[in-house]
């Protein structure tokens, strides 16, 4: 059994104004279920996140600031209120910065001046999509952003961002340690795809899926009122078919469920071509849902890399529509495509009921975290609670489907479709 800790940045001397505090050395493991009588060896514990009775920070001259990195995912601007408001209500922090632009707001030669984040400033910007701070991909030179940091007096950093973020707050920790400041850095886990490892849910997963659910409602429509009608919808999911399955499950109206973690074919008996055939003659209509990174095996080369290094991936959705097209019209079948691709309407909602309770918790737990000192960490909610993930265990690898699991299982069952397309 083994205790996975973020690092503390020294000695916690400063009594909290917080009316209530964690007891000390509460642990939460990160598998819940195993067979025999005691728990296996190997069981990974994490430190329960909390408000911490004395805390390294002495909230009346602390400085904080939050960052918000990468792809648009509804609840940023819920997960800035909430940092900004635990700061300045619960702790008297007098000064939070938001830095603007991601983390090229780091560097003085290429972005904007942060502003100072007053509770009249975020007030209602938990009602709008998007980050209020701006965002960008790419990385920061350390040297520079640590230069930056230490001139702006700032104590505690939030990064607001995936792995590529996150790991980037390690770094600037790291460098700042290097050079004897004391700075906090405490990541918020922002991945619509719900696929971080060591955390259950991300924020934005609920919205997206909610918000896919009714353009699959729409493409049913669409394609069981013609002949031969096809829907094709194509989703989020890089990697993982977090999205994907869920949405299909929910709607209960799809037919064909693609994701990344199940290669499919084309052709064949077997193949998603005569599969669909089959589906068309019998039922008339079909509805297909894929996600973004299923399928590219079938797309040849991929197309480098992104600013954050992460590799572009071919567009299996028009890819799909095109191959679709041509197969019935050299079949002489007379079939109607609807093409539907909602990513960057999903990725600009404001968050739900769901996901603005998810950001909110997050938030307050990585000030109460950041408060105490705790540093080289991520806020994650694991296993219906709320604890603190060292960044190194973030970065060894995402989460994927479990095909044996009840999810995928689930979408067998409701789309009917073979456990393999070929």
């Amino acid at each position: 059994m083994q205790t996975l800790m973020p690092t503390q940045l020294g000695e916690a001397i400063h009594e909290s104004p917080l009316p209530h505090a964690l007891p000390h050395g509460v642990r939460v493991p990160a598998q819940i279920q195993w067979q025999g009588e005691q728990p296996p060896p190997d069981l990974i514990l994490f430190e329960k996140a909390g408000p911490r009775r004395k805390l390294y920070f002495d909230p009346a001259r602390t400085r904080a600031a939050i960052v918000t990195c990468g792809g648009l995912c509804p609840g940023l601007n819920n997960v800035i209120r909430s940092v900004t408001r635990e700061l300045r209500r619960s702790y008297g922090v007098p000064s939070v910065v938001g830095i603007r632009g991601g983390y090229r707001g780091l560097d003085p030669a290429r972005g904007r001046a942060p502003i100072e984040l007053s509770e009249e400033l975020v007030e209602d910007i938990h009602n709008e999509g998007g980050t209020m701070l701006g965002t960008s991909r790419g990385p920061v030179d350390m040297k520079i952003a640590v230069d930056f940091l230490m001139a702006q007096r700032i104590d505690l950093l939030f990064t607001v961002g995936g792995d590529g973020t996150q790991r980037g707050g390690l770094a600037l920790f790291e460098e700042a340690r290097r050079r004897g400041y004391a700075l906090a850095v405490v990541g918020i886990p922002k991945t619509i795809d719900n696929d971080v490892r060591y955390v259950s849910r991300t924020f934005g997963y609920g919205t997206a899926v909610a918000e896919a659910v009714r353009v699959i409602e729409s493409a049913h429509t669409e394609a069981r009122c013609v002949e031969h009608g096809v829907s094709l919808v194509k989703l989020m999911g890089r990697h993982a078919g977090f999205i994907a399955a869920a949405a299909t499950v929910a709607s209960a109206d799809v037919n064909f469920c693609l994701v990344p973690e199940v290669p499919f074919a084309l052709g064949g008996e077997g193949g998603l071509l005569a599969t669909l055939e089959r589906r068309l003659q019998r039922w008339g209509h079909a509805v297909i849902v894929v996600a973004e990174g299923a399928g590219q095996d079938l797309l040849g080369a991929g197309g480098g890399r992104d600013a954050s290094g992460n590799l572009k991936l071919q567009d299996i959705g028009l890819f799909l529509k095109e191959r679709l097209d041509a197969h019935f019209k050299a079949l002489g079948i007379e079939m109607v495509m609807r093409y539907f691709d909602p990513s960057y309407q999903i990725r600009g909602c404001p968050a739900n009921t769901e996901d603005a309770l998810l950001c909110d918790r997050m938030a307050r737990h990585a000030v109460h975290a950041g408060m105490a000192g705790r540093t080289g960490l991520v806020i994650s909610f694991l296993n219906g609670q709320y604890v603190h993930v060292p960044v190194s265990e973030i970065a060894r690898g995402g989460k994927r489907l479990d095909l044996d699991g009840e999810l995928w299982r689930a979408v067998l069952s409701s789309t009917g479709q073979p456990e393999r397309l070929g």
